[in-house]
């Protein structure tokens, strides 16, 4: 997999040097380059290029703030996607002490990129102030500036800034997130899922009072309510199952748990198949965790959906899943003893141990 730092390739800078020469005809194009590839250039991850190249476009443009923005905003639609995330980095970096010009520039920029890391300098400066412009974009028609409000704002935001004022007391944002429980774009819905799940994980009792307001009144919504109890949901949360129907898995029963060998090299694959027994219907969230030993020699549980199904009362059900061992970015697998264990609405129901070594 590509890294994401070469988005800003050689190519790249050439054509972000010669859209600002369109626009800006003192634009320094040496300078420019020389400030962007000083020695360390290769070194450098995906957010410190930006950051790089905010400051090389500073450089080479060498203006106010106000003409320097004015020549970004006629730029930014040439850059789609993410590499144009630079743009709303030049406003964070340089347009703090500019309140007016940078939070228009921000809605403007985002909708061409995203600004939602380049707006939490500005929520951590003034949060009441910051706040009350987001709730002025919720009401836009634009979905990339509705979805601004609520990215920008998620406390616990990938590759941004954590706002530890709202990680304390997320409260203040419920007024942000809830007119945007029934948007029409999935874009926007995503967003307030995923910042309602990070509300969750320190404040579960806020989202599980909000499922319970809330379900049952719009699909949409009920969409939002349910991806944001993701985290709940695997940590098998008794009432956040229950208000989504999950009963007791008390009439769920393993019959048979086996694996397809009992020793797998890293580098290969745990094959497995599970039949479940239900005695009466039953609304049923199957999952496998697997107790993956650690380089310091402990467990670390990882839970994995196997299906959300209706057990037909009387009746059996056989699942058979592949789970990877080859080693990822994201994880890195351990020789030692391993165990599988299947659970239904959130309760363990039985397990089997297994052995991870070497590769072949």
């Amino acid at each position: 997999m590509a890294d994401l730092k070469d988005l800003f390739n050689q190519a790249f800078v050439e054509s972000l040097a010669a859209i600002f020469e369109q626009y800006d005809t003192s634009f320094q194009r040496q300078r420019f380059l020389n400030h962007t590839y000083e020695n360390d250039w290769a070194a450098l991850a995906f957010k410190q290029r930006v950051r790089r190249l905010s400051s090389a476009l500073h450089i080479g443009m060498d203006k106010p703030y106000d003409e320097a923005l004015s020549i970004l905003k006629k730029a930014a639609p040439h850059f789609q996607g993410l590499t144009g995330i630079i743009f709303p980095d030049y406003v964070e970096k340089y347009g703090l002490n500019h309140w007016e010009e940078s939070i228009g520039a921000l809605a403007e920029l985002t909708v061409h990129s995203t600004s939602e890391f380049a707006v939490r300098p500005f929520l951590l400066m003034d949060p009441d102030r910051m706040l009350a412009q987001m709730k002025q974009w919720i009401k836009s028609d634009n979905e990339h500036i509705r979805r601004l409000a609520s990215e920008g704002a998620r406390p616990r935001l990938p590759w941004g800034q954590s706002i530890p004022l709202f990680k304390e007391d997320p409260s203040p944002l419920f007024p942000l997130l809830e007119p945007l429980l029934e948007d029409p774009s999935l874009y926007v819905r995503k967003s307030v899922a995923n910042h309602l799940n990070d509300i969750s994980k320190t404040h579960p009792e806020c989202l599980i009072e909000l499922v319970r307001q809330r379900h049952g009144h719009n699909h949409h919504t009920d969409w939002i309510l349910r991806h944001a109890s993701r985290t709940l949901l695997k940590q098998g949360n008794p009432d956040i199952l229950h208000l989504f129907g999950y009963p007791s898995s008390k009439n769920v029963s393993v019959r048979c748990l086996s694996v397809e060998t009992n020793s797998i090299a890293i580098g290969g694959a745990l094959h497995f198949s599970v039949e479940l027994y239900a005695s009466v219907d039953t609304k049923a969230r199957i999952e496998y965790a697997i107790d993956y030993m650690k380089k310091s020699g402990r467990p670390s549980r990882k839970i994995f959906q196997l299906a959300d199904t209706f057990l037909t009362g009387g009746q059996s059900k056989t699942y058979s899943r592949t789970q990877s061992f080859r080693n990822m970015t994201t994880r890195t697998h351990y020789i030692g003893g391993h165990t599988l264990t299947i659970l239904v609405n959130g309760v363990d129901k039985d397990s089997c141990s297994f052995q991870v070594t070497n590769e072949a």
